[in-house]
């Protein structure tokens, strides 16, 4: 009797404090976070070189200016306007370089306008913001240059973005007054930033998502897509069996009736 009640009490002693379980989580999770952390911030800087503080400052002084009344003056955010901490150089280069920012007025998503900033200081700004957290760098030219595979870029292309913005990139229409934009005449560069930063209503597709070359094999196949005329003559903008459908009800099914009606009148 006394032996069992000694084993009781040595297990009873042996067990994990709960405490003990929830910091042992949390300790894992801060250790998985930081690492994670990291590596986005080396993966997001190893290809495009610091830059210099020059730069930087013109880049605050521009953000003070033009920026700083939606988004703070220390790009934390407001009710006008989200916070740019982390968001990294690439989401500046394509919401400035395509102009969408700033913004004219407010509406469910920022259009494209001409741009207000020459590419000096639309640099400067992403330089400027680039120090606020880490986050997506602007692309390096060699992903660029539009010399992938263009097959496997439209294998990637319909799988994770033609659903939005159609098989042939002519862009479509979402919920609540959004859009997906169309893509032709679109640089190789803001589609590449807009793939990492995911934009209005776009996902973010990281590297662990798509890799850097499928990211150039995409730009590969848009870039053939658009300098290569359509096999069955008018494309009718690209919009798919619904167009030609319905091209074929108006004016195919449309012209055998007038042609009747001209042929009965001709009779009478």
């Amino acid at each position: 009797m006394r032996a069992n009640s000694a084993t009781r009490a040595r297990r009873k002693t042996g067990r994990r404090n709960p405490i003990a379980t929830v910091a042992l989580i949390a300790i894992g999770l801060g250790l998985t976070g930081g690492a994670y952390a990291a590596f986005n911030s080396t993966t997001a800087s190893a290809d495009t070189p610091a830059a210099s503080e020059q730069a930087v400052h013109e880049g605050k002084k521009l953000f003070m200016a033009n920026c700083a009344t939606c988004h703070g003056l220390s790009a934390q955010g407001t009710d006008n306007g989200p916070s740019l901490v982390g968001v990294g150089a690439a989401a500046v280069d394509f919401q400035v370089g395509t102009g969408r920012m700033p913004m004219a007025m407010q509406g469910p998503q920022a259009e494209q306008k001409p741009v207000q900033f020459n590419d000096k200081e639309t640099k400067e700004l992403a330089a400027y913001v680039a120090t606020l957290g880490p986050g997506p760098a602007i692309p390096d030219k060699s992903l660029l240059e539009a010399n992938g595979n263009a097959a496997k870029g439209g294998e990637l292309f319909r799988i994770n973005c033609a659903m939005c913005h159609n098989v042939a990139g002519a862009g479509g229409a979402l919920t609540e007054g959004k859009y997906a934009p169309p893509l032709k005449g679109v640089t190789p560069a803001h589609i590449y930033e807009a793939m990492v930063t995911g934009p209005q209503n776009m996902p973010v597709f990281s590297d662990m998502n798509i890799t850097p070359q499928g990211k150039n094999d995409i730009i590969t196949y848009l870039h053939y897509t658009y300098s290569h005329p359509s096999p069955g003559g008018a494309d009718l903008g690209s919009f798919g069996p619904v167009t030609e459908g319905l091209f074929l009800w108006i004016f195919g099914l449309g012209s055998v009736v007038a042609l009747t009606v001209w042929i009965t009148a001709k009779s009478n």
